[in-house]
């Protein structure tokens, strides 16, 4: 079965330190809907905005390549036996419904570390 990477893109991360457990529901819930329906390869939802470094050539810098109204907030790897399959689930992401989107796009190729750091 294709991989398929879901690119969560938002005003931020849904898990900021000021977060209330309401915030995260949407998001929690559909995460496990998504690993109940036996998809859901791996998921992570990444820090806010304002803790990213950039690296462009030798200049790194505090924040995001760009500034834009939305980030990638998260990113999420799922099994669908096609692209339309992808999409279905895709849509069901909160972020859809919330002023945000997602980006699906398939799995070239990649590796999972067995250290455990």
């Amino acid at each position: 079965m294709a991989q398929y990477a879901i690119l969560i893109y938002a005003g931020d991360s849904a898990h900021s330190t000021d977060a209330t457990p309401e915030d995260l529901e949407l998001h929690n819930r559909h995460a496990e809907q998504v690993e109940r329906s036996g998809s859901m390869v791996a998921a992570f939802a990444l820090q806010p905005v304002d803790t990213a470094t950039s690296i462009r050539g030798d200049v790194v810098t505090d924040g995001p390549f760009l500034e834009a109204k939305e980030v990638v907030a998260g990113f999420y790897v799922i099994e669908a036996p096609d692209l339309d399959a992808a999409l279905a689930i895709a849509r069901t992401n909160p972020a859809t419904q919330q002023g945000g989107g997602v980006e699906v796009r398939p799995v070239h190729s990649g590796f999972v570390s067995s250290s455990e750091g």
